[in-house]
Formats: C-alpha cells, sequence, structure tokens
C-alpha cells in the first residue's frame, strides 16, 4: 500500500527528486572525505610540525565542510518541496473520490474518519517522504562506503564493525516490532476523538438543553485518555530508541579508542588512521541512526498509507455511465417505473414498486408517516443513490445513463436539513448559478420569503454566514436554501421537506409566489403538513415504502384511508373539505 502510494503521487516530482540524488551524493562523498583529511593533518602535520600544511588542509577541510552544507541544504530544499507537493495531491485526490461517493460510502467510513485521513494520515505520509528524500540516499552509501574505508584504514579493528552494528540493528528492531501495533491503533483512536468532538459540536444545543455538559465532557475524557495512553506507550518506545543508540554509539567510541591504542603502541597503527577508523565508525553508527528515524516512521506511515488507499480505492455504488447520455429534451419529463430500493444487507426494501409521472407544470406531492421512504425516493433522482432495481427517468432517458453534470444541472435540490456554507448570502446563493447578478439574487430572495430579514442583515447580500448556517435561524436557513435553488432557474425542483420550518403564513406565501416561477417546472414536494401541499395536482401516499393512494387531495379523501387519517389527525372537517 505504502509503495504504490508513493510511486503514483511521487511520480510527478521526479525531476526534484533526482536534484535531491545528486546532492545526497556530493554531500556524502564530501563527509566521507572528512576524515581522510583528518588523519593526514594529524600524521603529515602535528607531528611533523608542519604549520603551512596544517592551514593549507584545514582550509580544504573548511571548503569540502562548506559544499557539505549547500548540498544539506539544497536536498532538504527539494525534498520538502517534493513532499509538500506529494501531500497537496494526495489530500486532492481523496477530496476529489470522496465527492463522488454516494451517501452509504460517506456512512462507512464516517465523516471523522474522512477527516483524519485527509489530514492526519497525509500527514503521517508526507513525512515519511520527507525523511527518505533527506536520508534514505544518504545512510546506505555512507555506511558501505564507511565500512570499506575503515577497512582500508585497519583490519585488525574489524571485528568492532562486525558487534556494534548488528547489536545496534537488533536493539532498534525490537523496539520498532512493538511500536508497528500501536501507531495501527492510535489511527484509529484519533478517528474516535474527532467523532466525539464533532458530535459535541454539532448537538451543542442538544447537549445543553438536556444538561448532558458532564456527561459528554466524560465520553471525550474516555476517548481522550485511550488516546493519551496509546500515545503514551509509543513515546516510552520512542524514547528508548535514542538512549539504546548513542549507548551503543559511545561504547563502540571507547572500544576503538581502547583496542586501537593498543595498536598504535605497538606500532601497528598510526594515529592518524586510529582517528580515522574512529570517525568511519561513527559515520556507519550515525547511517545506521539515520536509518532508524525512518524505520520508526515507516510502520505509522504504513498504516496511514493503507487507509489513504482505503478511500482512493473505494468504488461508489453510484458509478458514472461508461457512455452517457449528453443531450436530452427540454421538457421536464420525470417518471419512476417500478422502482425498488433495497440497502446492502436489508431483509427488506424500503422502496417497492413505486411507479408515476411527473410532467412540466405540475406539482406532485408525497406524504406518509416518518420512514415511509420519503426522501429515499426523492434521492434517487439526483442519484444520491441508485434503484436497485427499476428505473427513473428523466425525458424518457434512465437518469444512470445520463451525464452526471447533464442531471445536476436540471434538478435544483432543497434537501430536508438545509445546510448553508461560510462565506456570505449572496456566496451561498450563487451556488445555484455563479454567474448569477444581485437582481437575480433579489428576486429569488423575494419569492422565498427571505428579503426582508437579508435586508436588515448588516451587509445585505454580502451579510457573513457561519458554517452550516448556524447564525441565521432555522426557518431562515430554509428560506435561503429555496432561494438557492430559485436562483439555478431548474427544470426539476425537489423539496423534501422544505417548509416544516415555515410558520403557515410564511408557508402559504411562499407556495404563493413560487407558482408562476415553476409553472415550466416538474415540482416534487415531500411534505409532513396537508396544507402545504392541498393544491398540489397529483398527491402520492407512501406507506411502508409503496404507494397506496395517488390523486388529488379531494380524490384520495374519498379512495385512500391512510390519507384519510393524516388529514384527520391534522385538520378539521371545514379544512379538510
Amino acid at each position: 500500500m505504502l509503495i504504490r502510494l508513493l510511486r503514483t503521487y511521487l511520480l510527478p516530482y521526479r525531476q526534484e527528486l533526482t536534484v535531491v540524488l545528486v546532492l545526497q551524493l556530493i554531500g556524502t562523498v564530501a563527509s566521507l572525505y572528512l576524515p581522510s583529511l583528518n588523519a593526514d593533518i594529524i600524521d603529515n602535520g602535528v607531528i611533523r610540525g608542519d604549520t603551512g600544511y596544517i592551514l593549507s588542509t584545514g582550509a580544504w577541510m573548511l571548503t569540502v565542510t562548506l559544499l557539505q552544507i549547500i548540498c544539506s541544504v539544497g536536498a532538504v530544499f527539494f525534498s520538502s518541496r517534493a513532499a509538500m507537493g506529494f501531500g497537496r495531491d494526495v489530500r486532492a485526490a481523496i477530496f476529489h473520490q470522496v465527492g463522488q461517493f454516494s451517501a452509504r460510502e460517506v456512512s462507512t467510513f464516517g465523516a471523522p474518519s474522512l477527516i483524519t485521513r485527509t489530514t492526519n494520515d497525509v500527514q503521517q505520509v508526507q513525512l515519511l517522504v520527507v525523511l527518505v528524500c533527506t536520508m534514505l540516499v544518504t545512510a546506505p552509501i555512507m555506511c558501505f562506503a564507511s565500512v570499506v574505508l575503515a577497512l582500508n584504514e585497519d583490519v585488525g579493528l574489524s571485528w568492532l564493525l562486525l558487534v556494534s552494528v548488528p547489536v545496534l540493528v537488533l536493539a532498534i528492531g525490537l523496539i520498532v516490532s512493538r511500536m508497528v501495533p500501536q501507531f495501527r491503533r492510535m489511527q484509529t483512536l484519533i478517528d474516535g476523538v474527532n467523532r466525539v468532538l464533532r458530535e459535541q459540536l454539532s448537538g451543542i444545543r442538544v447537549v445543553r438543553a438536556f444538561v448532558r455538559e458532564q456527561a459528554e465532557t466524560n465520553r471525550f475524557a474516555d476517548a481522550n485518555a485511550t488516546l493519551t495512553g496509546t500515545a503514551l506507550r509509543v513515546g516510552r518506545l520512542q524514547a528508548l530508541i535514542f538512549p539504546t543508540v548513542m549507548l551503543i554509539l559511545n561504547a563502540s567510541s571507547v572500544a576503538v579508542l581502547w583496542f586501537g591504542a593498543h595498536r598504535v603502541d605497538t606500532g601497528e597503527m598510526q594515529i592518524g588512521a586510529l582517528t580515522a577508523f574512529l570517525n568511519y565508525l561513527l559515520q556507519i553508527l550515525m547511517s545506521v541512526m539515520m536509518a532508524t528515524f525512518i524505520s520508526i516512521m515507516i510502520p505509522r506511515a504504513a498504516v496511514s498509507a493503507e487507509r489513504i488507499n482505503e478511500v482512493i480505492d473505494a468504488q461508489s455504488s453510484v458509478r458514472p455511465p461508461v457512455e452517457p447520455v449528453r443531450e436530452v429534451g427540454t421538457a421536464a419529463q420525470l417518471e419512476f417505473r417500478d422502482v425498488e430500493f433495497r440497502y446492502p444487507g436489508a431483509a427488506e426494501a424500503v422502496l417497492r414498486d413505486v411507479s408515476f409521472r411527473a410532467g412540466p407544470g405540475t406539482t406532485t406531492a408525497i406524504i406518509g408517516s416518518t420512514g415511509t421512504g420519503k426522501t429515499t425516493l426523492l434521492s434517487l433522482i439526483p442519484r444520491l443513490i441508485d434503484a436497485t432495481a427499476g428505473a427513473v427517468l428523466v425525458d424518457r432517458v434512465d437518469v444512470r445513463e445520463l451525464e452526471p453534470e447533464v442531471l445536476w444541472r436540471r434538478i435544483g435540490l432543497v434537501p430536508q436539513r438545509a445546510y448553508l456554507f461560510t462565506g456570505t448570502v449572496a456566496s451561498n446563493l450563487r451556488y445555484g448559478d455563479p454567474g448569477a447578478g444581485d437582481d437575480e439574487l433579489w428576486q429569488a430572495l423575494e419569492i422565498a420569503q427571505a428579503a426582508d430579514f437579508v435586508r436588515e442583515m448588516p451587509g445585505g447580500l454580502e451579510a457573513p454566514i457561519a458554517q452550516g448556517g448556524t447564525n441565521v435561524s432555522g426557518g431562515q436557513r430554509q428560506r435561503l436554501a429555496i432561494a438557492r435553488a430559485l436562483v439555478r432557474k431548474p427544470e426539476i425542483f425537489l423539496f423534501d421537506d422544505s417548509f416544516s420550518a415555515l410558520d403557515l403564513a410564511t408557508d402559504a406565501a411562499l407556495r404563493t409566489a413560487l407558482r408562476p416561477h415553476t409553472r415550466d417546472a416538474a415540482v416534487l414536494v415531500v411534505a409532513q403538513r396537508v396544507s402545504t401541499i392541498l393544491d398540489a395536482d397529483q398527491i402520492l401516499v407512501l406507506d411502508g415504502g409503496t404507494i397506496v393512494g395517488a390523486g388529488t387531495h379531494h380524490e384520495l379523501l374519498d379512495t385512500c384511508p391512510t390519507y384519510v387519517e393524516i388529514v384527520q389527525s391534522q385538520l378539521t372537517p371545514a379544512e379538510a373539505a
């Protein structure tokens, strides 16, 4: 998973990676050259007392060091550039994929998990890319070359390499192996904390209304404490790594000086060679330590890459057609033919044998008790979900065969839960039509009975709207959502219980204002209030996922007992007549 993700999204940055590779090679060669220069100064300058040689060689060492610094800075710059671009592209890929998901996939992953995968998981892989670019090239080259050069200085001390390097690798390997399951658990726990926090922020009014602040505080504390405990276990394991590395590194240095001193004393080794050998040994161990940095990040990045690929590889249940129809008629003809919808694994279908037609200039109302499938039926038209049997047709073309953009341009949807985006009144209304002028916006607001309160807001059309529209009331939010659909001027209007938050007077005024502007459109209205749909051209009564009655208000009063029960529960006999 990790390799596939890196190969896919790092390929566009091969030029930056090539520059990093070249700079790392130059910097590594410079690092390997310094110990030999240091040995030359000791053997040929210090011992012989040749100050000129010391100064000239020292100046050359400073030049090499400066070159090494320049290469290191350049490598970090280009590797960071590649890593940041990689992170940007992966986040964009996840966002694009999630945008194609149906409600089914979003609920399967969960919004908190999708947020974590887009932010924290991408950050973990991005950090690994930086470490790989800045250390992975240097570590193996420096390690191998240092071994060769150390053996060239003195073979008699080579047994120290055979002891110190395996001991360091074994110690780090044991620690990292215990960290892998903890990293996997941490990412899941981060999802849990995000979920609890998101629920509490979204449902703050409910929490306060039922005086559940302490209970929610305890619930967050439990999720946070579990994550903290896991993070502490990971932290303790990480804290063991550096003392272990330093212990082995320092013990190896002492061993080299101890055994090397005896060889110098017997004349088997020069002092400069001993210094160079010690430097090469330290470079070998430093290479292992750099590899350790990467080994720490690989397990967590691998877990994050697996979670990222799960989203990218997920197939939406609502798939675009292979050969889409891009041109349809201009009439707003809508038809359901024996439509059925069943959730995966469900024992019973939510909708069964639903058939009806809705033509231009007509209003079709859908009414029924809670849970009868009204919103599900409406969701089939814009393909928020797809029918599992039967067909939904727009202008005699199955919506599953239509180009999605062509279908969506013809539909103006006002969802059951009116949602507004962070911005202004104007920016939210222009979601319906980005090119709409202010006059068109005000006209839509007038029809939606929202113009009065928008004028009273500071800034009018430029009045700020908070995320979700939380700075306006529920009724105002619904009217702005209706105005947004009106700005689009669609051929099919879908109102999913969009008048429930309005008082009866506003509801009646809005429906009266709507009628002239929807005379050429097919209008579908899901409603709970009978008073909202009395004048509908066609009323569909849903019960248990099937249509048990269809007709006008007066026809249903004579033919549909279910409709009669609904009417009697809401209206007096005089009002019903």
